[in-house]
C-alpha cells in the first residue's frame, strides 16, 4: 500500500507501527537461539571493553549457595547470647573472648562471654545477636593478648544485627530470571551464589543494507561520483549499541541486485534495516522492488520517508523489514526515533530508552509547522542548548558533534532565545 505524502502519519504512530511489527520477531529470536557460557568468559568480554551492551539470560539462573552462606554479622560489634542481657536490673558485665575477624571459623561462643565479631565475620553457634561497637562499654576493642571485660547497659533483641543463612537466597532458588539483561548487579549477584554458567540470548542478527550505486563501502576506494558508505558504518555501530549483531551489505540501486542480497541473507537474520530508496523519486529500489511493504511519509524533519513490512528471505523465512531514508542524519535520526527503543528493550542494552531534558535554547530557530522537527545539539556549561548545525539532512559532521536531539513539535513555527525545548541525550 503506498502513502501519499499529503496524509503523512504521526512520529507516535509511526513508532508504534514498528514496535509491533519488530518487538514479536525479535522475541522469536531470543526463544530460538542461546548459548552457555562460563560467567568468568563474561566478565573478561566486559573488563575488555567488549560489555557495550549486556547479554540477556535466556533461561532462569538458580544459586548454587544460599546467600548468605553463613550467619555473619552486619556491624562491627559483640556476638552475645541475648538471654545474658535480659532481665539485669544494671549493666551486665561480660568477659571478652577472642575476636572473630572476616573469613575465619569461630569456636561456640560460652554462655556469659561476649565476642568482638567484625562486619561479615561469621557469628559463633550459640551467639544470636550483635551488640554495636559504640552500644558497648568501652566504645572499642581491647588488645586480643588482653584479658578483659565489656559492659553492656541494655537488653538485645535475637537477630540483632546478625545476617541470617539464606535470608537473601536459598541454594536452588531462582537469583535471576529468564529475559533478564546481565549487568553490574547480576554478575555480581551470580558470582557471590556460586554460579559458574548461565544460559544466554544470542543478540538479534540484523541484516543492514545501504542502497545506492553511488555507494562505495568503508575503506574502499571511490569511483566516479561515489561517496563511502556512511550510514552503513553509523547504523552498524548503532544497532551494536543496541544488542545486535550485525551483517553488512551494500546494494546498487537494482532490483535484482537488492532481491540478490536478500536471497543470500544469512538463516538466522531476525530483522531487515535498509537505507535509501524510499522516497518518490525515479531510482527508489526498496520502494520499487519490495512493493508488498507500507512506504510512506511521517511527519517529522528529518526522516519523512519511511517504508516498513516484511520480506521473505533465501531461506524462505519471512521476516520484518523496517526501511529508512538514505540520508545520513534522516536514517540515523529515524533509528533513534523508530528502532532503537524497541532492539534496546528486546537486548537490554542501556538506557533503553535515552533520558530526556528540557533547556532553555541559546539561540532563535524556525521550524516547519506540520512537522515534528528534530534537530542535533549540545548543552553549554549554562545548561542552554545551542544548535549544531541547521537542519539539513546531509550535514553529518554537525550530527557527530551534537550530544542531544532537539524536539520541536508540530504546531511551533519559530522559538524565540530562552525558550524552553525538550532534547534526548545522545551519549
Amino acid at each position: 500500500m503506498h502513502d501519499d505524502v499529503t496524509r503523512r502519519r504521526s512520529v507516535a504512530d509511526h513508532a508504534a507501527a514498528v514496535a509491533e511489527l519488530v518487538e514479536p520477531a525479535l522475541a522469536a529470536a531470543r526463544g530460538r537461539a542461546s548459548a552457555r557460557v562460563d560467567i568468568s568468559t563474561l566478565l573478561t568480554q566486559v573488563g575488555a571493553g567488549a560489555g557495550l551492551s549486556p547479554r540477556v539470560l535466556a533461561r532462569d539462573a538458580t544459586a548454587a549457595v544460599a546467600l548468605p552462606g553463613f550467619d555473619n554479622s552486619q556491624m562491627d560489634g559483640y556476638a552475645v547470647r541475648s538471654a545474658d542481657l535480659d532481665g539485669a536490673s544494671g549493666p551486665v558485665v561480660l568477659p571478652v573472648v577472642a575476636p572473630v575477624p572476616a573469613g575465619t571459623q569461630p569456636p561456640p561462643l560460652e554462655p556469659g562471654t561476649a565476642a568482638p565479631v567484625m562486619t561479615g565475620a561469621p557469628v559463633p553457634a550459640g551467639a544470636d545477636a550483635v551488640v554495636r561497637i559504640e552500644d558497648a562499654d568501652p566504645p572499642r576493642f581491647p588488645d586480643p593478648e588482653t584479658v578483659a571485660t565489656v559492659r553492656f547497659a541494655a537488653p538485645v533483641l535475637p537477630g540483632t544485627f546478625v545476617r541470617a543463612a539464606g535470608s537473601d537466597v536459598a541454594a536452588g532458588d531462582v537469583l535471576v530470571a529468564a529475559g533478564t539483561p546481565l549487568g553490574a548487579p547480576q554478575l555480581g549477584a551470580l558470582v557471590a551464589a556460586g554460579v559458574a554458567t548461565v544460559d544466554v540470548a544470542a543478540p538479534p542478527h540484523v541484516l543492514l543494507v545501504s542502497t545506492g550505486s553511488e555507494l562505495a563501502p568503508a575503506g574502499a576506494p571511490l569511483g566516479p561520483a561515489q561517496v563511502h558508505d556512511a550510514n552503513g558504518a553509523a547504523l552498524t555501530a548503532a544497532l551494536g549499541q543496541a544488542g545486535a549483531r550485525v551483517t553488512t551489505r551494500v546494494a546498487p540501486d537494482r532490483p535484482d541486485a537488492l532481491l540478490r542480497v536478500l536471497a543470500d541473507a544469512p538463516g538466522d537474520v531476525a530483522l531487515v534495516v535498509t537505507t535509501g530508496g524510499v522516497s518518490a523519486g525515479a531510482y527508489e529500489v526498496v520502494r520499487q522492488t519490495l512493493t508488498g511493504a507500507w512506504f510512506g511519509h511521517v511527519a517529522v524533519q528529518p526522516g519523512g520517508p519511511q517504508g516498513l513490512g516484511t520480506v521473505t528471505l533465501g531461506s524462505g523465512q519471512d521476516v520484518p523489514l523496517v526501511a529508512f531514508p538514505g540520508n545520513p542524519v534522516s536514517a540515523y535520526v529515524s533509528f533513534e526515533l523508530f528502532l532503537r527503543p524497541v532492539l534496546a528493550a528486546a537486548t537490554g542494552a542501556a538506557p533503553a530508552r535515552r533520558a530526556t531534558g528540557r533547556a532553555a535554547l541559546a539561540e532563535p530557530l524556525d521550524s516547519p509547522p506540520a512537522l515534528h522537527q528534530v534537530r542535533r545539539g549540545e548543552l553549554d556549561a549554562d545548561g542552554r542548548v545551542h544548535m549544531t548545525g541547521g537542519p539539513g539532512s546531509h550535514l553529518l559532521t554537525h550530527l557527530a558533534a551534537a550530544t542531544v536531539l532537539v524536539h520541536v513539535p508540530p504546531g511551533v513555527a519559530h522559538l524565540d532565545a530562552g525558550e524552553p525545548v525538550d532534547y534526548q541525550e545522545l551519549r
